[in-house]
């Protein structure tokens, strides 16, 4: 019998399943009948649509239905909305895209769907695509985001002048340009966040069916949140109550921010599935992907640091163009605004911030959240802006940050962009990185570096994160009659161990070994809401359901115990997975408790049951903070680049389970990594093509490419919910980028470079010392 109290190094108990090949993912399910189907895309990054011929497609042997823009608005279907009702600057609505399951009128990237075929089989619907004439015009595109609101740039939508769909934000701009104005020194500095191409391991993918007796739908997809789906799908696509909608979401391999939207394709086979009285699959393609699944970061931003005459921060003033792309997706005015601007302050207690974030359309795919969502690039610029000025000033980069760090002593801090931090410790965090690094001991090895033709450089981050996501969040606790305790949670796993997290909670507060406790997420209908998973939120929003739960269970436990231990509930006592008459040795155990009261209530008695259901409110975000020391190593004469070395100190709270806490900092970690010196989004400025759509093109990091990832955490306890965590699975990838960077940054200033932008590849590091000896 496992039992295991919180703090626990756990093993994560989803594994064996997953590793043996026992997950479900959506394109392990089909069900009888059902239908297959492809999308075909646009070639073109802006184009219109003159016609659409579809007969020669649609005689084809196995094909069923050959579905157009045309064909969604004549059966009434709506958009597929931004869920985001930014307002500018002065007031008025951003700008609007309308996006329809297939493309009506104009397609606006290369890989916008035109149509949807359906046959019996892919390879069928397939073949199919290619029989299908669009008849394009093809426009102009737009791709590069600096120069998207240039004059002489194509106009992407009417509605958005020189391509701007929003102009926003937030801060006090008149004290913010009055401590400019006295300040001592100013710092200005334009980093580039470059585009990501998600790559979750598991492709996007759906199976719809439709019952015309209930008219009702069940969609299978790989979501981070089915609740969400449901909802959109309901309301905003078919017109129709959400309740008609059943969304399951089954194993997700990886998400990272990417999955959490409502896509076309879902509301595709829905509408297909309907139409046929068939069910409808459809299963991405990986290059397909590369041309459908919301980007990630895309931003350009210029910031402006103003310091006094002793090093004190004063004021920050940002503005950030963000590309959308060609569309505005679920969240994404959100990303770049509420999210990001958020944690601009940092760990330094600026006395004013002003932030403006422009959204930039261009003709590529849509930006959307991805891992960090906004914290990241805020985080990226305020580190480097700090390097940068430490430079400029004569002032070591450790010390500026000492100098400006908000005191434990000052919690609770309130920011100048209205974030108020219940609890840290930065120079206490900051020392014990430094002292793990070895940062004293540093030149030695970049002397030793040097001697065999090496250039080592150290860099350091202090990041912030703000997590995020919906105010509240469902549990409900069900005892099975196999005498498993099925535990319903509003959040959906993507590979970060929710099972084993929420089983450790719910074995510790009633007394239940994990192995019987049976995790259930992804089913709609199984709770009535849930706020899907996104914003490093699961654990402290789905923890403060589970713990509410588990006090109704017990309450309900007392009651039901006075029943079959002929006692009053308030001479009942809890502890230890038993309930006990006070005073006595008369006792029973909670699933012996329950077995009992089933059995009893099916024969007719009444009894009071142990299930439950509640909802917590989450009235605060939590503040992961963190060390991240990266050293590494160039080759000047080929522009190579290695992280010889990674150091990272994490305050995230109390650390439920530590073993899950340290592997979502070295997946963060990575992705960062790769963001800094391998990750190349790459557009053909002429046509729109995306040059880099394929993992023969865009590279990612491999194993080999990374070092050990040295995590090191200590416990902060939030104040502000009764686990005293802080959300952890984003913090890796959000202090990454400007570690490495700096750290590459400070091993090639001795030849000059100053500034380099991500992604640092080999061309990018050998030009810049090429530049940088010749200057």
């Amino acid at each position: 019998m496992a039992k295991f109290g919180l703090s626990q190094p756990v093993r994560r108990i989803e594994d064996p399943r997953l590793l043996q090949g026992r997950g479900r993912y959506t394109d392990d399910i089909s069900v009888p009948g059902q239908l297959h189907a492809y999308v075909l895309r646009s070639p073109h990054a802006h184009a219109r649509i003159l016609s659409v011929d579809t007969s020669s497609a649609a005689s084809l042997p196995g094909v069923h239905a050959v579905l157009t823009g045309q064909d969604w608005l004549d059966d009434g279907l709506g958009q597929i909305p931004c869920a985001v009702p930014l307002k500018n600057r002065d007031g008025t609505p951003r700008a609007e895209t309308p996006r329809y399951g297939l493309a009506v009128g104009t397609v606006k990237h290369v890989g916008d769907p035109v149509a949807f075929i359906v046959a019996d089989t892919y390879q069928q619907a397939r073949d199919a695509a290619e029989a299908v004439f669009v008849d394009y015009e093809i426009l102009p595109a737009c791709t590069d985001l600096a120069h998207a609101m240039d004059a002489d740039q194509p106009q992407i939508w009417d509605g958005a002048p020189k391509n701007v769909c929003f102009d926003w934000a937030t801060g006090d701009k008149a004290q913010t340009d009055a401590l400019f104005a006295q300040a001592a020194h100013v710092t200005k500095l334009t980093v580039v966040n470059n585009r990501i191409v998600v790559n979750s391991m598991e492709t996007r993918a759906a199976l719809a069916e439709y019952d015309p007796a209930s008219e009702r739908f069940t969609l299978h997809a790989g979501t981070q949140g089915s609740w969400l789906v449901k909802d959109l799908l309901g309301k905003a696509v078919f017109h129709l109550p959400p309740e008609k909608f059943r969304v399951i979401t089954p194993d997700v391999g990886g998400g990272f921010g990417m999955k959490l939207y409502m896509y076309g394709e879902y509301a595709l086979c829905c509408w297909a599935a309907r139409k046929l009285q068939r069910p409808v699959k459809w299963v991405s393609e990986r290059m397909e992907a590369f041309q459908s699944d919301t980007q990630g970061r895309a931003n350009l931003t210029e910031g402006e640091l103003a310091l006094d005459k002793d090093g004190r921060f004063l004021a920050l003033r940002t503005r950030n163009l963000a590309d959308m792309g060609g569309y505005l997706s679920t969240f994404a005015p959100f990303i770049p605004c509420g999210a990001g601007t958020k944690v601009l302050a940092s760990v330094y207690g600026f006395q004013a911030i002003y932030a403006n974030v422009l959204g930039i359309l261009t003709n590529t795919v849509p930006v959307d959240a991805y891992r960090g969502a906004g914290r990241p690039e805020s985080n990226y610029l305020v580190e480097r802006l700090i390097d940068a000025a430490a430079r400029e000033i004569g002032v070591d980069r450790i010390e500026l940050r000492k100098r400006n760090m908000v005191p434990a002593s000052a919690m609770p801090h309130k920011t100048p962009v209205g974030q108020t931090y219940d609890s840290g410790e930065f120079a206490t965090v900051l020392d014990a990185a430094l002292t793990k690094s070895d940062w004293s001991g540093f030149e030695a090895r970049r002397a030793e570096a040097e001697k065999r033709g090496k250039r080592r450089g150290i860099g350091m981050a202090y990041y912030l994160e703000a997590t995020g996501g919906d105010a509240s969040e469902r549990a409900a606790m069900r005892f099975a009659e196999d005498g498993m305790v099925d535990v319903l949670v509003g959040t959906q796993s993507t590979g970060q161990g929710h099972e084993t997290a929420y089983a450790m909670i719910t074995g510790h507060e009633l007394g239940i070994p994990i192995e019987k406790i049976r995790v259930l997420q992804g089913d709609s209908d199984g709770l009535p809401s849930g706020g899907g998973t996104g914003g490093a939120r699961s654990l402290y929003s789905e923890g403060a359901a589970l713990l509410a739960t588990a006090t109704s269970v017990i309450e309900k436990g007392k009651q039901a115990a006075g029943e079959v231990l002929e006692a009053a509930p308030a001479d009942i006592e809890f502890a230890g997975g038993r309930f006990t008459i006070a005073g006595t040795d008369r006792a029973i155990g909670i699933l012996e408790l329950a077995a009992a009261q089933r059995e009893r209530a099916a024969r007719g008695e009444t009894v009071t049951l142990l299930d439950a259901a509640e909802i917590a409110a989450i009235p605060a975000h939590t503040f992961p903070n963190g060390c991240h020391i990266a050293e590494v190593e160039v080759d000047p004469d080929t522009g190579h680049v290695e992280v010889a070395r990674y150091i990272v100190v994490d305050d995230v709270g109390h650390a439920l389970n530590p073993l899950i806490v340290r592997g979502q900092v070295h997946g963060g970690v990575a992705q960062g990594i790769g963001q800094a010196v391998f990750e190349r989004t790459a557009y053909d400025p002429q046509s729109g093509q995306l040059l880099s759509a394929s993992l023969n093109d865009y590279a990612l990091p491999r194993a080999g490419d990374l070092p050990d990832i040295e995590v090191e955490l200590m416990e902060i306890p939030c104040t502000t919910n009764a686990l005293g965590v802080k959300g952890a699975g984003e913090a890796g990838a959000v202090g990454s980028p400007p570690a490495v960077m700096n750290a590459l940054i400070d091993a090639l200033s001795p030849v000059g470079v100053t500034q380099l932008d991500m992604p640092a590849t080999p061309e990018v590091v050998w030009k810049a010392v090429a530049m940088g000896k010749a200057a």
